[in-house]
């Protein structure tokens, strides 16, 4: 954006991880622009009940639904603040956000952990609950839940506690009410509710 490039679509950035090209989608439209998308869900083309190891590289497609991969979350974020945009609307066209005004991923010895603080927005606050926590996938559990791994409990990814307040990599389940497995946020619609739409991004 600092650069003049003030259209929303596919860069290559420098990844810090390697010194290597990578693509990332910028968003240089919403709230001033300089977002950088690491998260998206539009139609459930793309399996998000993925492993371990799936979720540490990035997959899907970044035109449509993609993850951008722990690793480079890490990397991108390490040692410098960042704010986080999450971009939620449901099957009425109602669009709401949720900002935090710190934002960061641990390492792999972290777990990845989540670091989020600072919210505001119209979407009320479902990710405060899992500041701290430490990633977990179907394979590897590293919630708090003493009844089980929550990711296969609720079908996701994610920085579970005892399970969660939002599930953002849950199922996509075009409107759905019925399951707590839904790609949810509890504080726009409850933990049952699959949203329409989920974005994901941040910037300095």
């Amino acid at each position: 954006l600092r650069a003049g490039h003030n259209k929303s679509g596919i860069y290559s950035i420098n990844n810090p991880r390697n010194n290597q090209t990578l693509k990332v989608y910028c968003d240089q439209t919403t709230d001033d622009g300089g977002w950088m998308i690491f998260q998206r869900r539009t139609d459930g083309s793309e399996n998000f009940y993925r492993t371990w190891t799936e979720y540490q590289e990035m997959f899907g497609n970044l035109s449509n639904e993609f993850w951008l991969g722990l690793e480079n979350l890490h990397a991108l974020t390490k040692g410098k603040e960042y704010e986080l945009r999450i971009e939620l609307e449901d099957c009425e066209n109602v669009r709401k956000f949720a900002k935090f005004a710190w934002f960061s991923i641990g390492s792999v010895k972290e777990n990845y952990s989540l670091k989020v603080t600072g919210y505001s927005g119209n979407a009320g606050d479902s990710l405060s609950y899992h500041n701290g926590r430490q990633f977990t996938t179907k394979d590897v559990d590293n919630d708090s839940n003493p009844n089980g791994n929550c990711a296969i409990k609720h079908r996701g990814a994610w920085w579970y506690g005892r399970c969660y307040q939002s599930n953002l990599n849950g199922a996509y389940l075009n409107c759905q009410t019925s399951t707590t497995q839904a790609a949810s946020w509890y504080t726009f619609h409850g933990n049952r509710y699959s949203l329409k739409f989920i974005e994901m991004k941040f910037r300095p």
